[in-house]
């Protein structure tokens, strides 16, 4: 019944938030007549709720549950007052993320005074490798990930790089850089820049916890962009420095 219940949840997603009883049936493979008695259950629950429409959309009491989370209570809480004052210094959009398998998983994010075309939001997750803060983290990620990824990467806009031998430079730069920039990749008018929180864990080799980006519009980010690198390295030390002191890291 768990599984099943699993099962129901995870059919919706960033591009399914809202579903019928009959698409969630589909989605999870399972009968109408069981979908719907699970939809009760979770429904009386409160991990999901019924909409007047009669579509099904995801229950406070489940959001709350997933904000305890390590990835979104203890690092957000840490690294929310340096987002804070980068976009106080910057006016611009701030992103945190972490690496969830492919995908850049935004934990956290401060909205810009400019009205840039940013596609991502609080919990959603979009490729490593159209994004700036899943570039850094793609150029830390273990071999096997950088590997799955080059060997079919998705293209987003028509500035989206998708040859293989192309992004493995790019990642390359990334490393020996330490910062990370897009333009246009993932959304046109959108530029980005990013640079890896790195931690110190105890006395063990450090590790890239989360990235920290900013994104602005195109026509800003030629004279902006190289700027804002060390605006986002004191932050990302800031947090590193924070983050070592949690019980995760020590």
């Amino acid at each position: 019944m768990t599984s099943r219940a699993l099962r129901v949840l995870d059919a919706f997603d960033a591009d399914h938030p809202r579903l019928t009883l009959s698409e969630i049936a589909e989605r999870s493979g399972m009968p109408l007549t069981t979908a719907h008695r699970l939809l009760a259950e979770l429904s009386a629950w409160g991990a999901l709720v019924r909409r007047p429409d009669g579509r099904y959309v995801v229950g406070r009491r489940l959001w709350d549950l997933g904000l305890l989370a390590p990835v979104q209570a203890e690092l957000r809480q840490v690294a929310s007052p340096f987002l804070l004052d980068v976009h106080t210094a910057t006016r611009d959009t701030v992103h945190l993320a972490v690496r969830d398998g492919l995908d850049a998983l935004y934990v956290d994010r401060v909205s810009g005074r400019e009205s840039v075309p940013v596609v991502s939001q609080v919990g959603s997750r979009l490729p490593l490798h159209a994004v700036g803060v899943g570039k850094v983290l793609l150029a830390a990620a273990p071999p096997e990930v950088v590997e799955d990824v080059l060997r079919a990467p998705s293209r987003q806009t028509r500035h989206t790089i998708v040859d293989p031998v192309r992004l493995a430079r790019e990642l390359a730069e990334v490393r020996r850089s330490g910062a990370a920039r897009t333009s246009e990749e993932m959304s046109l008018g959108a530029a980005s820049v990013a640079v890896p929180v790195v931690v110190a864990r105890g006395g063990a080799p450090t590790v890239v916890a989360a990235a920290l980006g900013i994104v602005v519009p195109t026509h800003r980010a030629e004279r902006d962009l190289p700027r804002l690198v060390p605006v986002l390295q004191v932050a990302a030390r800031g947090i590193a420095r924070e983050l070592a002191r949690t019980d995760e890291f020590r």
